[in-house]
């Protein structure tokens, strides 16, 4: 009894810890994730080296053509950890994949010993009416097996989200995470987005595309009352993942 007792009360912890991501949002909008415990709010809160020194920006300062970001040429694009880029995600996508196959093969297999120091005929007195031993083995056997798969996917998203450098690697590259969510009604739609960016190619608008990011993580979803509502219950997803048939 003690086996099936942990078994049960296993299970209910799983009910219980699955049904409490959704008390969020019970008779109410989901909630958003604080803005203040993100990793982007980190890296925002980190000051960073000063990329010239201070001869160097009082150089700045005095020219009519200074490069430093608040002046009319300076490049504002994303160089160190806490900046601001914007991701363009454009993806509009087709794959179809078909394939069929087939096989089969006969085979027969036939042994008679007629004669054989006259042992056939003597046995075959000693067999019921009808019955030789003339034909002792005839075997024959036939296989087939056929199959065909197809896959067809089609994908477009078009979106943009401000992300943010949170690291810059030793060897210049810019590790980026950004976040976004809309709340409409009882429904909260988020965006995620994170990879590694080479600098070159941030845009002059401060601009980088999903292709251009290596490591590329993106994730649109979300939660709320009707995603609850298309997921099966933990139950019915437990027992699927443990019964054989």
């Amino acid at each position: 009894m003690k086996p099936i007792l942990a078994v049960k009360c296993a299970v209910l912890g799983l009910g219980l810890l699955g049904g409490c991501a959704r008390l969020d949002h019970l008779g109410k909008p989901p909630s958003f994730t604080p803005a203040n415990e993100t990793q982007e709010h980190v890296a925002m809160l980190y000051q960073g080296l000063p990329l010239t020194s201070q001869q160097q920006r009082a150089v700045d300062n005095a020219s009519l053509w200074s490069g430093s970001r608040q002046s009319l040429l300076g490049d504002r694009r994303a160089t160190k950890k806490g900046d601001i880029l914007t991701v363009v995600i454009e993806i509009d996508e087709q794959a179809s994949i078909s394939n069929d196959t087939e096989r089969s093969r006969n085979s027969s297999e036939s042994m008679q010993v007629p004669q054989l120091l006259g042992l056939p005929q003597r046995l075959d007195d000693s067999l019921p009416d009808g019955a030789s031993s003339a034909d002792l083995v005839d075997l024959g056997s036939s296989s087939s097996s056929g199959g065909s798969g197809s896959v067809s996917r089609s994908e477009k998203l078009e979106l943009r989200v401000a992300a943010t450098v949170v690291d810059v690697l030793p060897n210049g590259v810019l590790a980026i995470s950004g976040s976004q969510e809309l709340r409409v009604n009882f429904e909260l739609r988020e965006l995620l987005v994170s990879g590694y960016v080479r600098p070159d190619d941030i845009t002059r608008q401060n601009e980088v595309t999903y292709d251009k990011i290596a490591s590329a993580r993106v994730s649109y979803g979300g939660r709320g009352q009707i995603t609850d509502v298309q997921q099966p219950r933990y139950g019915q997803q437990v027992l699927d993942a443990v019964l054989p048939f």
